[in-house]
């Protein structure tokens, strides 16, 4: 492939990582890279591997599993990466995955141990001046 040519599809992979939140249609993203749409689609799937769709689609993934791994709720993952339905989102989700966002979230964040660092500020409220009279 031509550096010219990989150089305008690197430049369009990143217009559609900067938007994948929002609607990036096919006909913007060829536009980007200076190609029509059925040359930029497969340009851009020979350089990359996968559709400019099916990249879309991972990132918004990857994207939800960070937001999920912070214990943002499932609703609003699914809005906040871009996906307009719900049921869509889960059932991607649970096929890319292999469990639902829900049970993934759970898992995830049972791993998720808490530095040591931060453990050291638990403080029990019992501790605080005017809780119990003893102000």
């Amino acid at each position: 492939m031509d550096g010219e040519v990989f150089r305008r599809l690197l430049r369009a992979r990143e217009r559609l990582t900067d938007s994948y939140d929002d609607v990036v249609l096919l006909r913007e993203a060829a536009r980007e890279a200076g190609m029509s749409r059925f040359h930029f689609l497969r340009a851009f799937s020979r350089a990359f591997g996968e559709t400019p769709h099916g990249y879309v689609q991972r990132i918004r993934l990857e994207r939800a599993r960070d937001r999920l791994a912070r214990g943002i709720p499932v609703t609003e993952v699914c809005f906040e990466v871009g996906y307009a339905s719900l049921g869509t989102f889960s059932s991607l989700f649970t096929k890319r995955m292999g469990v639902s966002p829900r049970a993934w979230q759970k898992t995830v964040r049972r791993q998720v141990a808490v530095p040591s660092a931060l453990a050291r500020l638990y403080i029990p409220c019992c501790f605080f001046p005017g809780r119990d009279g003893w102000s």
